[in-house]
């Protein structure tokens, strides 16, 4: 059996529901997954860098930006229910099949144009580093969870009401994952436990599932590379 060291695993199904075609609409000029696709092959950290699509018109435009698709993922996997470990796991699976294991996988997301090469350089240290199954990029809330509020029917009240008296800045701060890379070990892929994370720069991140959020990291594409120039 033939073993490599990492892959990435760019997970872009045809269906999108809030965003028609999103994995492959045009953000600022061109394709948003290629940025993911670029930031990837860039990085030199990968023997391979392929995309699970179940989408032809997805495949076409991700070899057109030097991704490989060595197999098409199956139904079960793009439904509306499927999750990424079941994607990853799938992958996994087909490459050995065709008797290829890998050490790393690094699960990137098709929707991720503010990734940066220097965070995806970080997350395969920490892996190897830490000795651990999992490494996530995270990001601070700007407000702290334990103040959070629920509404039902117009009233309001707080999730933690212990926290009422206390003051922001004593509060533990909350994190959430970046939505943009996951750097795990092939053998477990997402089901490991032994799972480390590292903060980015709020200025970094974006969650894309609105027309606002893509409008929002279109803004911070730009801002960023403003600042670089």
């Amino acid at each position: 059996m033939k073993k490599m060291k990492n892959v990435a695993i760019i997970t872009a199904r045809g269906g999108s529901k809030r965003i028609p075609r999103k994995n492959i609409k045009a953000f600022l000029g061109k394709p948003i997954i290629a940025y993911s696709i670029e930031a990837a092959i860039n990085s030199g950290l990968f023997n391979e860098v392929m995309v699970s699509t179940d989408d032809e018109e997805i495949a076409k435009v991700s070899r057109q930006y030097g991704a490989k698709i060595p197999f098409m993922r199956s139904g079960e996997t793009s439904n509306d229910f499927a999750i990424t470990a079941e994607v990853i796991d799938e992958v996994i699976k087909e490459y050995q099949k065709r008797e290829i294991n890998f050490e790393a996988i690094c699960c990137i997301l098709p929707t991720a144009p503010l990734i940066k090469i220097e965070n995806l350089k970080r997350g395969f240290e920490l892996l190897v580093e830490k000795n651990a199954d999992i490494i996530i990029p995270i990001v601070k809330f700007h407000y702290p969870i334990q103040r959070a509020l629920k509404m039902t029917d117009g009233k309001i009240e707080m999730f933690y009401p212990e926290f009422y008296k206390s003051r922001s800045q004593d509060l533990e701060p909350g994190y959430h994952d970046a939505a943009q890379f996951y750097w795990m070990k092939f053998d477990t892929g997402l089901n490991g436990e032994n799972k480390y994370g590292f903060e980015l720069n709020g200025i970094l991140v974006q969650d894309i599932d609105t027309d606002e959020d893509w409008k929002l990291a279109e803004l911070k594409y730009k801002l960023l590379n403003e600042q670089e120039k």
